[in-house]
């Protein structure tokens, strides 16, 4: 049965007149539909890279990424791309900051105005319509972010570290949100985080990376008792174990590199 994402072989280096620095070395994993993964690794091997690579935005120089068995570079529509910051345009409305995407793609039907009004609703947003992006807080630009990028319906959702602008508190509560509206919509992500604990709360498998050249050196699947809201995964008995197991992957390769 062919994979929903399917990354083979994947490598990535980039080259300036100083010579070659290679990024991201023979990197192997698949995705299935649905699925939450979240990518971890120290800072410089390759994470963001990943994502540009999964989203079509370069093409690796060797290996191969294929979304439901094509090239994801034959389609980007059927990914969506969250970014750190959330990009919203401070002139226009919530409501028109939503549209966006819908809009500079000649799809802003009324059918589709109305889906959006009740997702605004559904997550928190319904009296904010008419607000200008300065009147939310962090937290709620974040949800309007993600608004944006799921009204365009993408098969596949690539979040590169959407929370790491907001305080500690709020980054709790918005991870269990978004990660709550993803598995509520049964969106397939992937995740790159510098937080253990975010990815470990989050998702249902971490992938570890090794220092550049990025290398897959591990896929950690991860349990919690049927358990999927981040903050409540983070009480839970198995968290810590985890928590240890991916430390672990990523000292190993500090004390390799020492």
């Amino acid at each position: 049965m062919t994979p929903f994402l399917d990354v083979s072989g994947v490598s990535f280096s980039y080259h300036t007149m100083e010579g070659e620095t290679k990024a991201l070395s023979h990197i192997s994993f698949t995705v299935e539909n649905g699925e939450f993964i979240a990518v971890v690794g120290p800072s410089g091997c390759g994470k963001s890279t990943l994502l540009t690579l999964l989203c079509g935005l370069a093409e690796p120089e060797e290996g191969a990424v294929l979304l439901n068995g094509l090239p994801v570079s034959q389609d980007h529509s059927r990914i969506g791309y969250m970014f750190q910051r959330d990009c919203l345009l401070e002139w226009r409305s919530v409501l028109s900051n939503v549209s966006l995407g819908l809009e500079i793609q000649r799809r802003l039907t009324p059918e589709a105005k109305k889906e959006l009004l009740s997702m605004l609703e559904t997550y928190g947003l319904g009296d904010f319509v008419n607000s200008r992006p300065s009147e939310l807080s962090g937290g709620m630009r974040q949800r309007a972010a993600l608004i944006r990028t799921l009204a365009l319906k993408p098969d596949l959702l690539l979040l590169d570290e959407p929370f790491s602008a907001l305080d500690y508190q709020t980054r709790l509560s918005v991870c269990d949100d978004i990660s709550s509206i993803l598995r509520a919509s049964k969106k397939t992500a992937i995740l790159v985080t510098h937080d253990l604990s975010e990815a470990i709360s989050a998702a249902d498998r971490v992938l570890v990376l090794s220092s550049r050249p990025g290398r897959l050196k591990a896929e950690i699947p991860l349990s919690f008792s049927g358990e999927t809201r981040p903050i409540h995964r983070r009480n839970m008995p198995e968290f810590s174990s985890y928590f240890n197991l991916v430390w672990k992957e990523l000292k190993s390769d500090d004390e390799h590199n020492s």
